[in-house]
């Protein structure tokens, strides 16, 4: 399995011939790259070649000119972890996980996993266990619990985790059927409009506003991508929500970032405000919890015929956990690949593994762009509203379906990359906070060079308006 090969296993989800993958040139190695038995590095490279089609595909559109692309097969594996990649002023970016979160074993000699990154969800586990946050407490508790029993308790209390189940356990899972019958993604009209050309400017992106109401990774990484190419970014959140600060750092390249309480119904019409004026709503909620606000995606197109309304969940909109919390760890535990992955590289400690980078959602996030471009394409071409609607569960299904790298393999990779690899796909970024050192665009194209007009910002840095996009 090469990345042309997994690129030509994408491009039918967007209505684009196999044969277009021959248009990517993909340098700088092949699986293993990383201790891991999954093709990261394949993954990686194809979802961002499936972006610089979609770039070179609004290129041309505007200009009738064609553009080489290029992905570094190696660098583009490095991005799938990109937030371990920074340094803020003289200090490193923190991505220490909480001291509570991981897997357990349980009552029944199964293994469950423990999502507590964040304060609510480690709230719920604490609350359904009945401890303090304390992890030798916590593993005690863990003990008395089967681990369907817990999966169920913990999901129930609105928190996040998941009983570690083997592939073939997976297999025969009602929510695994519901998300083999999708495919990897999906792009659907929704609304009529009358054909909108892409505004003026002299990137591919120039001129496009994007509405990021996504959190964590996936859905962020999204709208990173689409501002590397021109498109102006405003990142809306809520101060009363909890995040992780230091992937703000990662995936806020490019952005102008506000903050709204979309549970105060002024705040709500500020958003529908500016969505009159957006070309992409970005969201990650999961199915149906924005409609009671207006901001479902009929309501939206209604609003501004010919919106790119982009949706991001966990487990698909089909099927018995279509409206369960979920995140790359959750997908990777409950599908069996950590399973798998401790069985060909065990760990220092027993138990079961996740790979070592978050490939479910960066890759994701490269192709909610690929989605929203080829939207923001066909709205050109024959106008239209469109819904691009993704999972984590379907992309990590397309994942595993790339097949495995030799065991052997696998367990000799290096855990790194070289100093030098790191330095020369790095760049230092000037923050409110200082300069930043992170990873730049993988993506080489050969007219359009990609590149971040804005540096990232703390969360609320800007109030809630458009504003003209620097140079």
């Amino acid at each position: 399995m090469t990345p042309r090969d997994a690129l030509a296993s994408i491009l039918p989800a967007v209505g684009w011939p196999i044969t277009l993958s021959d248009n990517v040139a993909f340098p700088g190695g092949v699986d293993p790259i990383l201790p891991t038995p999954y093709r990261i590095g394949v993954a990686g490279a194809a979802t961002l070649g499936a972006t610089g089609l979609a770039v070179e595909d609004l290129w041309a559109l505007r200009t009738g000119r064609r553009q080489s692309i290029s992905v570094d097969v190696r660098q583009a594996t490095a991005s799938l972890r990109s937030g371990h990649y920074m340094k803020l002023g003289d200090g490193e970016v923190s991505a220490r996980r909480n001291s509570i979160m991981g897997v357990y074993p349980t009552k029944d000699g199964r293994w469950s996993y423990l999502h507590c990154n964040f304060p609510n969800h480690r709230a719920a586990a604490l609350s359904v266990l009945g401890v303090a946050e304390d992890r030798d407490a916590v593993a005690k508790a863990v003990l008395n619990w089967n681990a369907q029993d817990l999966e169920e308790a913990i999901i129930a209390a609105k928190g996040a985790g998941g009983m570690v189940r083997t592939a073939a356990e997976w297999a025969t899972h009602p929510q695994a059927a519901a998300i083999a019958a999708l495919p990897v993604m999906e792009v659907i009209k929704i609304g009529e409009a009358p054909p909108e050309p892409l505004p003026p400017g002299n990137r591919p992106l120039s001129g496009v506003r994007v509405l990021d109401l996504t959190r964590v990774l996936a859905g962020p990484t999204c709208a990173r991508t689409l501002a590397e190419h021109g498109a102006d970014v405003l990142k809306i959140t809520g101060a009363h929500l909890p995040n992780l600060g230091y992937q703000e750092w990662d995936t806020g390249h490019g952005k102008l970032s506000a903050q709204l309480d979309l549970r105060q119904p002024a705040d709500v019409e500020t958003l529908r405000g500016l969505v009159k004026d957006a070309d992409v709503f970005s969201q990650g909620y999961r199915p149906g919890s924005l409609g009671g606000r207006g901001l479902s995606p009929e309501e939206l197109a209604a609003l501004r015929p010919g919106l790119v309304y982009v949706s991001l969940c966990a487990f698909g909109h089909e099927g018995p956990w279509a409206s369960r919390r979920g995140f790359d760890t959750v997908v990777q535990t409950v599908s069996g690949i950590t399973s798998r992955q401790a069985e060909v590289v065990p760990a220092s400690t027993p138990g079961p593994q996740f790979y070592p980078v978050s490939a479910i959602d960066y890759c994701t996030g490269y192709l909610m762009a690929l989605g929203a471009m080829v939207a923001l394409g066909r709205r050109a071409r024959e106008g239209g509203s469109w819904m691009v609607r993704i999972s984590l569960a379907q992309v990590g299904k397309w994942i595993v379906d790339l097949g495995e790298v030799p065991e052997a393999a696998a367990r000799a990779a290096p855990e790194e990359f070289s100093a030098e690899e790191l330095d020369r796909w790095s760049m230092v970024s000037q923050t409110p906070s200082g300069p930043l050192k992170h990873l730049g665009p993988v993506v080489e194209l050969s007219e359009t060079k990609p590149h971040w007009a804005r540096p990232s910002v703390p969360l609320g840095y800007h109030k809630a308006e458009w504003v003209a996009r620097p140079g």
